[in-house]
């Protein structure tokens, strides 16, 4: 079963996922151990890994070294073409649905072809939306876009809508890293509710109990990044 598949099975059986976004900029090859023994006894499903800036030096490496001690599917989550790598087991194929540059709409996309192309990962077509969070996050700073306002919950959903009409097979809210807020509950809500494809939620998720808020707003899988990267124990709490 594809990486695709087991996430609709869990949706329809109303199982909820967890990933554990890595940037690598901020890990070294040589300092993995204790990184490992904190995910391998979290309660994560998936690995995220990427990051807004990282320039590619010493991915294919990390992703080698990571998955030979951890038994989970590692997804690419590239800011750019230079963060794909064969080793991974999939790619979020990105289209910034909130943004209108054009470089993260089609011009990035069409450059990674001939990488994927060389490649085994399973491409999965992902509308990635990003959320007002009460601070300028990486994305919004790389990206030159603005995030949409958090409060037009309206306007959020017909963008889900939009990248759901175009063919996205997963739609990801995201509040951007390091966010000060994280996604409201009701606009998690009211997109869960009117659309058919598995919903990610990340960015500005700090406690359990925010996991927990989010999952029953209507989030399929759910994202830690920053609150897990600063404190290892993060799920030990």
């Amino acid at each position: 079963m594809s990486i695709y598949q087991q996430i609709l099975t869990c949706k329809t059986k109303g199982v909820k996922l967890l990933a554990i976004l890595l940037d690598p900029d901020k890990l070294e090859v040589e300092n993995l151990s204790n990184l490992i023994q904190k995910i391998n006894q979290s309660p994560a499903t998936h690995i995220f890994i990427g990051g807004s800036s990282f320039d590619g030096n010493h991915l294919d490496e990390l992703i080698i070294q990571l998955k030979a001690q951890i038994n989970l599917p590692f997804l690419l989550f590239p800011g750019n073409p230079s963060q794909i790598s064969k080793d991974a087991d999939g790619i979020l194929f990105l289209t910034l649905l909130s943004g209108r540059n054009p470089d993260y709409l089609i011009e990035h996309q069409v450059n990674a072809v001939p990488i994927i192309k060389k490649t085994n990962l399973e491409v999965i077509s992902t509308g990635y939306i990003l959320i007002e969070s009460g601070n300028e996050t990486a994305v919004e700073r790389v990206s030159q876009t603005k995030p949409l306002d958090r409060n037009n919950h309206q306007y959020a959903l017909q963008t889900a809508q939009a990248g759901e009409f175009i063919g996205n097979k997963l739609i990801y809210l995201e509040a951007g890293s390091g966010a000060k807020l994280s996604v409201p509950q009701e606009m998690i809500t009211l997109v869960a509710q009117n659309i058919k494809v598995p919903l990610i939620v990340g960015g500005g998720i700090r406690s359990k109990q925010e996991i927990e808020n989010a999952y029953n707003a209507g989030a399929d899988l759910v994202v830690i990044g920053t609150a897990f990267e600063n404190d290892v124990n993060f799920f030990n709490l």
